[in-house]
C-alpha cells in the first residue's frame, strides 16, 4: 500500500455492513463543488480571478477523473458547474439549502435513496488526486485529512450511518468523534496526494515543480495497494 501515506485504524464498537464497497453500484463518489468564478478567494494574493477559476476547474476535473470506475455525483447549486459536470459524465444533485454540511448531508441521503451502500465524499480542490476508490475499501469510516491533519479532504462512510457532517477547521477530529459515537470503525489517513488541498498561497508554495506539473497532467490510474501501514487498535 502507499509509502506516501499514513493510515491509523481505530476500531471501536460494531462496524456497519456496507456491502461490496468499491465495486459496482455499492459505492459512489460525491463531490461538492462551488461556483468556479468565485472560487478560492483566499488565493487572491497569489492568483488573479481568472487563474483561480482555472485552478478550481482543473482541480475539480482531476477529482472527477479520480473517481473512476465508481459512479460520480456532483452536488452544486450553480448551472455552470452542473453543465460542466454533466459534460464530463457525472450526475448532478441540487441541494435545497446552501452550505457545505447541508449539501453533503443531502447528497449522501440521496445516494442512500438511490441504493448505494456507501459514499466517498471528496472535495473538489485536490489537484493531485489520482484514485479515490481505495478510500472506500473499508467497512467503516475513512477520513483523509489535509496535510496538517486538521480538515477533512475525503470522507468515506456507509450511507445509512446517519452521520452528522461538520466541515471546517478541526473537522477531521470532529468527524472521527462522530463516527466512533455511531459505533463505526475509523481509518485515519494522511496521503501525499489526497491530503494536499489548495486553500492558501502556502498550499501552492508547498507544491514542488513536479507536483505543479500534475495540475495540468491527465489523471492517471495507479495501484494504491502499496505501502499503507495499518495500525489497528481494538
Amino acid at each position: 500500500m502507499a509509502g506516501n501515506s499514513e493510515v491509523t485504524r481505530q476500531a471501536i464498537g460494531a462496524t456497519a455492513d456496507v456491502g461490496s464497497v468499491g465495486s459496482g453500484a455499492a459505492c459512489a463518489v460525491l463531490i461538492p463543488v462551488k461556483t468556479f468564478d468565485r472560487a478560492k478567494a483566499r488565493l487572491a494574493d497569489a492568483l488573479d480571478e481568472a487563474d483561480r477559476s482555472r485552478l478550481a476547474r482543473l482541480s475539480a476535473g482531476r477529482v472527477l477523473a479520480a473517481a473512476s470506475p465508481l459512479d460520480v455525483f456532483v452536488v452544486c447549486d450553480d448551472s455552470e458547474v452542473a453543465s460542466w459536470a454533466v459534460a464530463l459524465g457525472a450526475r448532478t444533485l441540487t441541494p435545497p439549502v446552501p452550505g457545505l454540511n447541508q449539501a453533503v448531508a443531502f447528497g449522501v441521503e440521496r445516494l442512500r435513496q438511490l441504493g448505494y451502500g456507501s459514499a466517498i465524499v471528496a472535495h473538489g480542490d485536490l489537484p493531485l488526486a489520482r484514485s479515490l476508490a481505495w478510500v472506500g475499501a473499508f467497512r467503516g469510516v475513512s477520513i483523509v485529512t489535509d496535510r496538517h491533519g486538521d480538515g477533512t479532504n475525503v470522507l468515506a462512510l456507509p450511507t445509512t450511518a446517519g452521520f452528522a457532517f461538520s466541515y471546517g477547521p478541526g473537522s477531521g477530529r470532529r468527524h472521527r468523534k462522530e463516527a466512533l459515537g455511531l459505533g463505526l470503525s475509523v481509518r485515519w489517513i494522511r496521503h501525499q496526494e489526497l491530503s494536499h488541498d489548495i486553500d492558501t498561497p502556502t498550499d501552492l508554495d508547498a507544491l514542488d515543480h513536479n507536483m505543479r506539473s500534475k495540475l495540468v497532467a491527465p489523471a492517471e490510474r495507479y495501484d494504491q495497494d502499496q505501502d499503507i501501514a495499518d495500525d489497528s487498535q481494538g
